[in-house]
């Protein structure tokens, strides 16, 4: 009998990263699965540099989903918009609410009205860091609990950051609220917080006679120094640089119309309107030294175009642009008919979910990889107790018929969009086919600023399984 041919060589590293991050990067699943193959793959997806390949790659990030910072009380915590079904566990809207999301971290603010944090929350990773609100912001309050505008934003701290790569690296928050005092006056005032100082920054001021009511709608970012917070009836700029406050008026001064700030393909500062069953599109130019800065109408789109008859939009039903995707030029849109993306360029029109119970919105764009070794150790460590052996019994029962048993229990779950499961069965397959993986796993913990120890693993660790309410899609063109 002739011998067995050698087993092939591994191939390096390199190579094997080149051909994953070809992979569909809006089909995280996909990578999921590459992930799975060997150990060697599962590594060399989690390794940091994985994730700069893929920006020089594929360019712009993708939308992986979004956060509902309210909703009906069956809603998921994260909707997923990608190719094929995926999950992240988010934190529970009912309990926090999102209120932004940037270069690779989501922020919430807790609904405790007694207690109120806030909460920094990395999607890839799963690292969460909580902070209180500023110490202005509770002592303005007439009474503990009374509620306030406010708004918060999160973004990269490193100095020339490419944001290609910045997951648990420094960044700041910055919060805005206003509020009334006892000289009749409207007061709006913003800090940033530092975890490098673990402290809010010194307050800056804007006084108006009227209130200009910030709304809980994401922020913009312009550059990498000026955010913008959307009012009920005005633009409130934020300028990290010179630590000041702006405000603008919107093209259509009617608190009655409704609005949402965008960035133009250029990167300026936009506006779009809800004037149904029409959006108009409005770009910022900056004025000179003598004349203000004035809006421009720069696109009308008429959603009878695109938008399906059981939207309702000749008997008058209006839409509601709920968020904006930085990054991608995408809206999101809520109608009877569900909710919608529009790629603002092409006018691609996709149905990404088919309730519409949403307040707004935060959108999650970043690249997929799967932190490996952070859920490699948590399977390790954390066995039921009274099994030597981890699911399928002892050490004695580790064969290669269990380990085939676990491997298509795995198959099935990605099959079903349970990354749970898939972990946990394809995991303890590869122990039971392979050496032990002790030895090249090293999770890593994270403190944050209350003093809380974390682990820190793949997001997909924790995915609560997708269901068909949670992954609805459709292209209407």
């Amino acid at each position: 009998m002739a011998a067995p041919p050698p087993p092939a060589a591994a191939l390096p590293d390199e190579l094997v990263q080149e051909i994953l991050a070809r992979l569909p990067p809006d089909d995280p699943a996909s990578l999921l699965r590459a992930s799975l193959v060997c150990k060697a793959w599962g590594l060399a997806v989690s390794h940091p540099g994985f994730r700069r390949r893929l920006h020089e790659l594929h360019q712009a990030p993708p939308l992986l989903g979004f956060l509902p910072s309210w909703a009906s009380d069956d809603t998921c915590t994260f909707i997923p918009t990608t190719a094929s079904s995926f999950s992240l566990h988010a934190p529970d809207w009912h309990s926090c609410r999102a209120v932004d999301c940037r270069h690779g971290r989501a922020l919430f603010l807790s609904v405790n009205q007694h207690a109120e944090t806030l909460l920094v929350w990395e999607p890839i990773t799963g690292a969460q860091n909580r902070l209180p609100v500023p110490a202005a912001y509770d002592s303005a309050k007439p009474f503990p609990g009374a509620l306030m505008y406010s708004n918060a934003a999160v973004l990269c701290a490193a100095d020339r950051c490419d944001h290609r790569d910045c997951l648990g690296g420094p960044f700041r928050v910055v919060f805005v609220f206003e509020e009334h005092t006892k000289e009749e006056q409207n007061v709006t005032s913003a800090c940033v917080y530092s975890p490098e100082a673990g402290a809010w920054g010194e307050l800056t001021s804007l006084h108006t006679e009227l209130s200009i009511e910030i709304t809980d709608n994401s922020s913009v970012l312009v550059g990498s120094s000026l955010l913008y917070f959307r009012a009920s009836a005005s633009v409130l700029e934020y300028d990290l640089a010179r630590h000041a406050l702006t405000l603008f008026v919107p093209p259509d001064n009617d608190e009655n119309v409704r609005f949402n700030l965008i960035l133009t393909e250029d990167g300026r500062l936009g506006l779009i309107e809800d004037w149904c069953p029409h959006l108009k599109l409005w770009t910022l130019e900056k004025g000179s030294e003598d004349t203000d800065a004035q809006w421009v109408l720069s696109r009308v789109i008429n959603l009878h175009n695109f938008f399906p008859a059981s939207a309702r939009l000749s008997e008058g039903y209006g839409v509601w642009v709920m968020g904006f995707v930085e990054g991608a030029n995408v809206i999101f849109v809520n109608s009877l008919a569900g909710v919608f993306t529009i790629e603002l360029q092409s006018e691609e029109v996709r149905k990404v979910f088919v309730h519409s119970s949403f307040g707004n919105l935060v959108p999650v764009v970043t690249f997929y990889t799967p932190v490996l070794r952070g859920v490699q150790q948590h399977l390790l460590v954390s066995k039921p107790s009274g099994e030597a052996g981890g699911e399928e019994g002892g050490e004695g029962g580790k064969t290669i018929d269990q380990a085939q048993k676990l491997f298509d229990k795995g198959s099935n779950a990605i099959s079903k969009g349970d990354f749970v499961n898939t972990f946990k069965c394809v995991s303890h397959d590869h122990n039971i086919r392979s050496a032990p993986i002790e030895e090249l796993v090293k999770g890593t913990t994270r403190e944050d600023d209350a003093g809380d120890s974390k682990t820190s693993g793949s997001s997909v660790e924790d995915a609560a399984p997708s269901s068909e309410k949670c992954n609805s899609q459709e292209v209407l063109r």
